[in-house]
């Protein structure tokens, strides 16, 4: 698996899908990830620093984790299947035991964010993915 950092939020207010770039940590592959207009909002609000008086679905979803002695561990880009990104979040319970479930890419980088958890993309995703330059 190689890590990679979320290097880029493209948000076109206009178009309902939104674009996400990831990077490698330790090289120069990147790969967009086409999500919605909300998941991209929520990310960048979370990444800008910007608080809202309420909870949103990923805040809540965080501390549903934590109030169960959990912890976000990583989120695994593993898969991808006719143009679809496939992704698995890795929980870990207060006794030490890895939960593995299934998530969209956007959601689980939208809770990957808020628990500054690293994000991890199966090395065959990359091969498929990745492009040389983005702007």
């Amino acid at each position: 698996m190689i890590q990679v950092d979320l290097t880029k939020i493209i948000i076109d207010e206009r178009r309902q899908d939104q674009v996400i770039v990831l990077k490698e940590k330790s090289g120069e592959r990147q790969f967009p990830i086409v999500i919605g207009f909300m998941e991209a909002s929520t990310i960048k609000m979370k990444l800008s620093g910007i608080e809202v008086p309420r909870p949103m679905t990923h805040d809540l979803l965080l501390s549903t984790i934590q109030a169960l002695d959990s912890s976000v561990e990583r989120l695994v880009i593993d898969k991808l299947i006719e143009n679809t990104f496939h992704a698995k979040l890795v929980l870990r319970t207060r006794g030490g035991e890895e939960r593995i479930v299934d998530s969209r890419p956007s959601d689980g980088i939208a809770l990957a964010v808020r628990a500054h958890a690293p994000i991890f993309v199966e090395e065959e995703v990359l091969q498929k993915a990745s492009i040389s330059k983005l702007d």
